[in-house]
């Protein structure tokens, strides 16, 4: 079984998860404003994704482009990874392709510190993929400990590239903000991601 198998009530039972639902976990976040580019960006983008439609489309057009712009608001401390292969435990079905994934380190040819899962909604449905995201954030944090990288939080996203969901696994408790975010607070989301990757959300 891949991630894309799990749904949020056999990831949290597969790996002996507490869930804990609160709108606004998130809300605290100090926004960021986006470049001058990424906004141009996004108002020449959003509409053409919204006529074609697909993920894939909204995938290319804004998710990368957000993580394009947190990565240079960071000054090039992280790293993401789009499609890559994260196959972290096959016994515990922990295998799959990623999204994205953003890590701490800078390093871009290697996966060294997996911090942000993000997945893509599917057909708009930001809670279809819940069991995906986590299912990918406790790969990250076995990942993690088995590097003896000292990351004590995963974060988790899931978005149609319009609304973002956001998530939290902190030890065995998983926390799922109730409200979304919509792109067009793109500062907002910036500053969820931000705060995510100092580990302050």
């Amino acid at each position: 079984m891949a991630y894309s198998n799990f749904t949020l009530d056999t990831v949290l039972e597969a790996f002996d998860l507490e869930e804990v639902d609160a709108a606004g976990i998130f809300a605290a976040s100090e926004p960021v404003k986006p470049s001058e580019l990424l906004t141009a960006v996004l108002a020449r983008n959003i509409p053409l994704a919204h006529a074609i439609g697909t993920e894939k489309v909204k995938s290319e057009l804004i998710v990368a482009n957000v993580l394009v712009e947190l990565r240079e608001q960071l000054e090039h401390r992280i790293s993401f990874f789009s499609g890559i292969e994260f196959n972290v435990d096959a016994d515990a079905d922990l295998t799959g392709v990623c999204d994205f994934v953003i890590s701490l380190s800078p390093r871009q040819f290697s996966l060294k510190a997996p911090i942000i899962i993000l997945v893509e909604a599917k057909k708009d449905d930001l809670l279809f993929g819940l069991g995906q995201c986590v299912a990918e954030m406790v790969a990250a944090q076995r990942f993690n400990a088995e590097e003896g990288n000292n990351i004590p939080r995963i974060y988790g996203a899931i978005t149609s590239g319009i609304d973002w969901l956001f998530l939290k696994l902190e030890g065995a408790k998983l926390y799922i903000d109730m409200a979304a975010y919509q792109i067009s607070r793109c500062d907002k989301i910036l500053g969820i991601l931000s705060s995510m990757v100092e580990q302050k959300a």
